[in-house]
């Protein structure tokens, strides 16, 4: 009798077929968006943390897009002897040390996926927060902390700091309430590098 067992249709997979004609990691892969590239076994048990973190790295832009496993938020994960943790914070040490109690790993860039020891510093939970590049998804004015206020007919800036918020002002035009927002955050903030460019 014949096997009938999908197999992965990625040239050289022959791990179970699980949907769209791939096996796992590929359809993970697939659904990310990343290239479709080879995945390999885990026979890495003997390699280094800096080896590991090499093998599953596309160093070929200006980040390096870690290509392993990502969590919800599109951040790298790796597998240690003794726990998960975020590839990022993994290069980071490797390049430059532990990273102190409480701290978290910024990415200048803006990548989440990218481990390139350089796009990254240490920080608080609140420089973290500083650190956006623009206006978030569901912005309907298109810039960082602004919106039009109907009962006002003016634009309104305000920012958050340190857990409360702070008004910046009304302004009859977009571009005015853009440089008060700036400003101000240019003012309180230390790691908004997007409006200090």
């Amino acid at each position: 009798m014949a096997d009938n067992k999908r197999t992965c249709t990625f040239d050289g997979c022959d791990k179970p077929h699980e949907a769209h004609g791939y096996c796992h990691g590929h359809y993970q892969q697939l659904r990310r968006g990343s290239p479709l590239t080879t995945i390999h076994r885990r026979t890495n048990l003997g390699m280094t943390l800096g080896d590991r973190l090499d093998m599953y790295t596309d160093k070929t832009g200006d980040c390096w897009v870690w290509t392993g496993p990502l969590n919800d938020q599109g951040y790298g994960i790796i597998n240690t002897v003794h726990k998960r943790i975020r590839a990022h914070r993994a290069s980071y040490e490797l390049a430059y040390g532990p990273i102190p109690e409480g701290m978290l790993i910024d990415h200048r860039c803006y990548t989440p996926a990218c481990v390139k020891p350089p796009h990254l510093r240490v920080c608080t939970q609140k420089q973290n927060m500083e650190n956006h590049n623009g206006a978030r998804a569901d912005s309907k004015s298109g810039v960082r902390g602004v919106s039009w206020s109907r009962q006002r007919n003016k634009w309104v800036s305000m920012i958050t700091h340190n857990q409360h918020s702070v008004p910046v002002g009304r302004f009859d035009t977009i571009e005015e309430a853009e440089a008060a927002i700036i400003a101000k955050r240019n003012e309180l903030f230390t790691h908004n590098d997007a409006d200090r460019v």
